[in-house]
């Protein structure tokens, strides 16, 4: 035992250690607690105050933690170098994490040139709810089509929108919350919203 601690101590002193460990650690600190900071985000603007405490609470833990090897290895440029990194690469992971997860609720709005009857009846068909609102356009009357839908259905609905209106007029708004409506039954309820389905 005592000559397993000395040859741990051994490595600790060693600069292999120093200059090739310990900016390793850092950058993975580093990545860590960016990918967490960017869920932290998230959730605060979605308003979940259980889940953005906890996520902030383990972003600081791995930050300090980062910080107080940088502190003991101030005079090591390759951990500056891995703090920097692991910043930028943390901010990378972090959104495509974010982008794959598609966490949310998404309101998207369609300016239609005619009485989007048959883009209301299609988007019905496949189980999304619409309201309908008749407006007038720049060049007469339109249509004001609003569905909200789960991030990972936008894609689904944008190509329904194009099969009858390939050059509609299409916005994209995240939405904090909702409560009721209509969904399709096969999407499962995702992290961040408080959506019921409605009877």
């Amino acid at each position: 035992m005592t000559e397993f601690l000395a040859s741990l101590q051994l490595l600790f002193d060693s600069s292999f250690f120093a200059l090739v460990i310990i900016p390793i650690l850092i950058f993975l600190a580093r990545v860590a607690d960016v990918t967490l900071g960017t869920f932290r985000i998230i959730f605060t603007s979605r308003g979940q105050k259980y889940l953005a405490p906890l996520f902030g609470f383990i972003e600081v833990f791995i930050w300090v933690a980062a910080m107080g090897q940088i502190m003991k290895n101030v005079n090591n440029l390759i951990a500056y170098f891995a703090y920097a990194a692991g910043f930028a690469t943390g901010n990378y992971v972090g959104m495509f994490l974010e982008e794959r997860l598609a966490l949310g609720t998404l309101l998207i709005r369609v300016i239609t040139p005619d009485t989007g009857d048959e883009l209301s009846n299609d988007l019905h068909a496949a189980g999304y709810g619409t309201t309908k609102v008749l407006a007038e356009g720049s060049s007469g009357s339109v249509s004001m089509i609003y569905t909200i839908v789960r991030r990972k259905a936008v894609e689904e609905v944008v190509q329904i929108i194009h099969k009858t209106h390939p050059k509609a007029f299409i916005s994209v708004d995240e939405v904090r919350s909702t409560m009721e409506g209509i969904f399709p039954p096969q999407a499962k309820r995702p992290i961040g919203t408080f959506i019921r389905k409605g009877k």
